[in-house]
């Protein structure tokens, strides 16, 4: 029988108190602050407002994201603007490679809108990324969060080429909401791409999914299994948060002890790693991801 994540929520009219979010302090976080502002540097953590992103940067991890703002798909969660992008910059990579060397990144996780209307749907700029963070930061790790390209595998292939330490690709929802949740995706796609990485060579998969949009507890769990099936090795949970009233509503808030309840299923299924909770993000606690 279905249970329902909603008997252990909140009622969605105000974000609870444990969704509150503490002001970013510490020595680290203010010096790489002052070399974003001075060197105009682009990072995820600062355009997304990211929760943990004092916690991050004070472990020397950050988020860029290539390939423009604009995407080429409308998924109802996401606050990112849709539209027609603008042409490659194919200076890009040793710009983003550039800033994690200004910033002393330890650890970069990169990024990227949807490019539906490339032919290699972004991913040589992706492999040129790569290989320019390799050249000009030797010691820094890195995770490549990708769009799943459509689930074509010679894009998949360029990714596997350059071997980044992690290759994660979000499910961002459980089956039954995928349609309305992320519109031109698709959930069997996406977990095709996690098994095609993963059987060919990617070291360690990620993906991470979204509670608060009207699943129920099962379907977590079962999206879990699915992930596992496919030998994913890390997967992240945490709360949706609508952008704005154009996106779609927060139906619920879920609860601590929800987190904490399906972290503990998480790591009874084998999951390397689970990172769930409230405040959680895809990079949350990136860095330990490669152990």
């Amino acid at each position: 029988m279905s249970t329902a994540i909603a008997e252990s929520v909140s009622p969605p009219k105000r974000k609870p108190k444990w969704l509150r979010v503490k002001l970013p302090t510490g020595k680290k976080y203010t010096q790489l602050r002052g070399l974003v502002e001075k060197y105009d540097l682009h990072t995820i953590c600062t355009s997304g407002s990211c929760p943990n992103m004092g916690e991050c940067w004070g472990e020397g991890t950050a988020t860029f994201m290539i390939l423009g703002n604009i995407c080429t798909r409308s998924c109802g969660f996401c606050g990112v603007k849709t539209g027609r992008p603008e042409s490659v910059d194919w200076a890009e990579p040793e710009k983003v490679a550039r800033s994690i060397k200004i910033m002393g990144i330890k650890h970069a996780v990169v990024t990227s809108v949807d490019r539906d209307d490339l032919k290699d749907m972004g991913s040589i700029i992706w492999a040129e990324t790569v290989k320019a963070i390799r050249r000009m930061n030797p010691e820094t790790t890195l995770e490549t969060l990708i769009p799943d390209f459509q689930g074509v595998e010679r894009h998949l292939d360029r990714i596997l080429e350059v071997a980044p330490e992690v290759i994660s690709h979000n499910m961002e929802t459980v089956k039954r909401l995928t349609r309305e949740v992320r519109i031109q995706a698709k959930y069997e796609r996406s977990l095709g791409v996690l098994d095609y990485l993963k059987k060919n060579g990617a070291h360690r998969t990620k993906s991470g999914i979204m509670l608060g949009l009207g699943e129920e507890e099962d379907e977590v769990i079962a999206t879990m299994k699915d992930l596992r099936q496919v030998n994913v090795d890390v997967v992240t949970i945490g709360q949706y948060l609508q952008p704005s009233k154009k996106h779609l509503p927060v139906k619920q808030f879920i609860l601590p002890e929800q987190f904490k309840k399906f972290e503990e299923i998480g790591l009874e299924m084998g999951f390397r790693h689970v990172e769930s909770g409230a405040l959680v993000r895809s990079s949350y606690k990136a860095h330990k991801h490669i152990d």
